[in-house]
């Protein structure tokens, strides 16, 4: 929320104070939550790094993070002033098809989301004063490739279990600003 005294602006939003590494401090991890979902719904990898504070079991929030998307991209491909064809509210739509998003803020933090062509949905959580993270979602999805999908060990829709996708995962997600 902003008021405007003259010609300057006075920001008085609730939202926390900036973590390190935004506009507004030094350095540091700004991501709070990772999930990797697969086109069926299963939750491939949850990570947190930073999270004050936890209301649901793991589970639960995965449910209601994966129904947030479904929700939201039907409701932004119904919303599309460009297609002519707004299909049915609700039914799922095939990778790429109809209008999507990129992200969210709200007063407390910042979604981020990005789905892959094969239909490989990220979601990363972050501080809302931090900047766009489509570059951040690609890099993480180019590791998703590298260290599991090319992982001959690796079963397609289980969940991630490769100590080289944790550790070049938690070095970048260190890097991010």
């Amino acid at each position: 929320m902003q008021f405007f005294s003259g010609s300057s602006a006075v920001d008085i939003s609730p939202s926390p104070p900036a973590p390190p590494g935004t506009a507004t401090a030094l350095s540091g991890n700004n991501a709070n939550v990772l999930y990797i979902f697969n086109r069926s719904g299963v939750c491939l990898l949850y990570r947190e790094w930073h999270r004050p504070l936890r209301t649901l079991d793991a589970n639960q929030d995965q449910k209601l993070m994966f129904g947030l998307l479904f929700s939201l991209r039907s409701f932004t491909a119904k919303m599309d002033p460009t297609s002519v064809d707004k299909g049915n509210l609700g039914v799922p739509l095939l990778p790429g098809q109809g209008c999507s998003f990129y992200s969210f803020r709200t007063n407390t933090y910042k979604l981020s989301f990005m789905e892959s062509p094969s239909g490989i949905k990220l979601i990363l959580i972050t501080h809302p004063k931090t900047s766009d993270h489509q570059e951040s979602l690609k890099h993480i999805y180019n590791l998703y490739v590298e260290y599991v999908v090319k992982n001959p060990l690796y079963v397609p829709g289980t969940p991630i279990k490769s100590e080289l996708f944790d550790t070049n995962l938690d070095q970048y997600v260190k890097t991010l600003i």
